[in-house]
């Protein structure tokens, strides 16, 4: 891709590429930019809607005093986690050319998959049946970074889906030690570490 000269161009040609991460289109990867302007500017969305899902509660009415610094520390440590296993594994891979190309295509997916989750909350839609819809999202766009963005075989792709989940099971173990919670706030902070 092309350097975008601004953020909001970066920011709509990561929306159609996550689109088609979503729908499988092989032209996915060409929507992003790889460059390390492109890493900064999908970190800078990354944390913006890490912020934006933390404040959310409080807007929405729930009166918990460190609710917004614990949300943002349970997805620190969950990306921290995710993070770390996918470099594990793209290094026994010997394909850590892959990680940065990872990186900017999760952190957008992740932009846009809370920015919707977060709106589904806001009006009121929530539960089961969304939560099973989100997952299924999160997996199939999960595959299709590794498969269309990283290039992994079918093999490698499974190795890299379950490193991932061996770095975010961990990672909620030691958020469900450090910060008990109710289910339903595990599963909103699951929701905000993203795809």
């Amino acid at each position: 891709m092309a350097q975008q000269a601004t953020f909001l161009e970066e920011l709509m040609a990561a929306g159609r590429g996550v689109m088609g991460l979503l729908i499988g289109d092989r032209r996915a990867g060409s929507y992003f930019d790889f460059s390390q302007r492109g890493l900064a500017g999908s970190f800078i969305a990354f944390i913006a809607v890490t912020g934006l899902n933390a404040v959310l509660p409080v807007f929405l009415g729930n009166k918990d005093p460190g609710g917004i610094a614990r949300s943002v520390l349970m997805v620190a440590i969950l990306f921290a986690l995710q993070l770390g296993f996918t470099a594990i594994v793209l290094r026994q891979l010997k394909r850590m050319d892959g990680l940065v190309p990872y990186l900017v295509a999760d952190n957008w997916a992740t932009f846009f998959l809370t920015l919707i989750s977060g709106a589904l909350a806001a009006a009121g839609i929530d539960g089961d049946p969304v939560l099973i819809v989100l997952a299924i999202v999160v997996i199939v766009v999960e595959v299709n970074i590794a498969r269309l963005i990283v290039t992994l075989s079918p093999l490698q792709i499974a190795m890299f889906l379950v490193a991932q989940l061996v770095g975010v099971s961990i990672g909620l173990g030691i958020i469900g030690l450090t910060f008990p919670l109710p289910p339903a706030a595990a599963t909103a902070a699951l929701a905000g570490a993203g795809a």
